[in-house]
């Protein structure tokens, strides 16, 4: 579930490099500041994990809604459902539902709720590359861990030029692991239900409740 995460390598230095880096900075604030004017978020997304030397290669798709520190996201079989406060994984699988407190701490794992505002803390960023997806352009921003002994490599975040929404996520790890999310359809200001973001436990009666703290 970590995949669904955010984090990156190298520090970026020199004057070639300082005015791109602004350019960059300034995008992901655009990005951030446009998405939280938004009253909520959905996202329907495919994600894809391949590592050719060990010859791994795993899609799937999912979709997450966002309110504030809120969300609900589903993948890979698992729900996830965070109230702000208390964090529930809900299992189908395994009859188990997870509870604990949401990992902020957590320097390393980036919640739904946080994937606007990720960079703004622990890393220097640079203009990358624009591509034509479909007649969209879309800038790419390479993300770079301030960290050196972090696990990730880098990361490159694509951005709608026009939008200004997210459209693809890469994550390139130092094992080899590459992880890409692409955002299939990207809604706002949805009517939700108030109860969206609440475990409901009468549903999962059944189910081993596994109380972390």
């Amino acid at each position: 579930m970590k995949q669904v995460v955010v984090i990156v390598a190298l520090l970026i230095g020199g004057i070639g490099f300082s005015q791109d880096s602004k350019k960059a900075e300034a995008l992901l604030n655009d990005v951030h500041n446009k998405v939280s004017a938004y009253d909520n978020v959905s996202i329907d997304f495919k994600y894809v994990l391949e590592n050719l030397s060990e010859n791994i290669k795993q899609e799937t798709r999912g979709d997450v809604t966002m309110q504030g520190d809120k969300y609900l996201l589903n993948i890979l079989g698992v729900t996830r459902i965070y109230d702000g406060k208390t964090l529930y994984t809900i299992s189908p699988e395994d009859e188990e539902v997870t509870v604990s407190s949401d990992n902020t701490e957590d320097e390393n794992t980036i919640t739904p709720s946080k994937m606007m505002s990720f960079y703004k803390d622990g890393y220097t960023y640079d203009m990358d590359i624009i591509q034509d997806v479909k007649g969209r352009k879309i800038q790419f921003v390479k993300l770079n861990p301030i960290d050196t002994n972090s696990e990730i490599e880098e990361v490159y975040l694509g951005i709608d030029a026009q939008t200004k929404h997210i459209y693809r996520l890469i994550e390139i790890g130092k094992n080899g692991t590459k992880t890409t999310l692409t955002v299939n359809s990207f809604k706002t200001n949805e009517p939700i239900s108030k109860t969206l973001f609440t475990f409901d436990a009468s549903k999962y009666q059944d189910y081993y409740i596994n109380k972390l703290d």
